[in-house]
């Protein structure tokens, strides 16, 4: 995964944001190490040790995919966007053994008003980083759960916010699948109603996807 998010890096050339990342993922930066052994979650989703690495990183695999799809997008800002879009989680949960919780200052705060503060002050340590920049990035930030009802004290008001709001949640939602599944017994296709998907899960498809198509009819 490490291999992947540099990779990824690299391909940001605008000056601002690479010093940006570099200041804030690269492998010799204060919250390197911290960013790579962090849980993404206490519960829901990618909740164990690399977990907000492994999902910041398909997160940001995914908008620089869409980016390269849907026109009128600044990938590079919204790549950026991605990848930093969850720092506030460093402050906001610590592992104690294999126990997740919730720090005082994440329950005090939030992970979105801490994450904008740790992006913010980094930018503001930059000389010259430009204004319009920062603003569309700490809007990344601030609107990344897509709705005041979420946690957001923005909504998305920009392709970038909205690329990353998406693929965030699909993300988070994907990896919510992952944590119902494991939990199933084994032989059982469908889950109990789960809070994080908002819904029953179901896992048959890929068993029913095996057999003819007129024995699936007939039964």
């Amino acid at each position: 995964m490490e291999l992947e998010l540099r990779a990824l890096i690299a391909t940001v050339k605008t000056p601002a944001l690479a010093t940006l990342l570099e200041r804030t993922l690269g492998s010799d930066s204060p919250t390197w190490k911290h960013y790579r052994d962090a849980p993404a979650a206490k519960r829901y989703h990618h909740a164990y040790r690399h977990g907000l690495l492994e999902h910041s990183l398909s997160v940001a695999a995914a908008v620089s995919a869409l980016a390269e799809i849907f026109p009128g997008i600044d990938r590079e800002l919204a790549l950026t966007g991605a990848l930093l879009h969850d720092l506030g989680k460093l402050d906001t949960y610590r592992r104690l053994g294999a126990e997740i919780e919730m720090t005082d200052v994440g329950r005090l705060h939030g992970e979105i008003a801490l994450g904008y503060a740790r992006v913010r002050d980094e930018i503001a340590a930059i000389d010259g980083f430009p204004t319009e920049l920062a603003q569309a990035l700490l809007h990344i930030i601030l609107s990344h759960h897509g709705a005041l009802a979420h946690g957001s004290p923005v909504v998305p008001c920009t392709r970038e916010a909205t690329l990353v709001h998406m693929a965030d949640n699909l993300g988070s939602k994907l990896g919510s699948f992952d944590r119902v599944q494991d939990a199933l017994e084994a032989g059982a296709k469908w889950s109990g109603y789960d809070n994080g998907l908002g819904a029953v899960a179901f896992f048959g498809a890929a068993d029913a996807g095996s057999e003819p198509v007129d024995a699936r009819l007939a039964a």
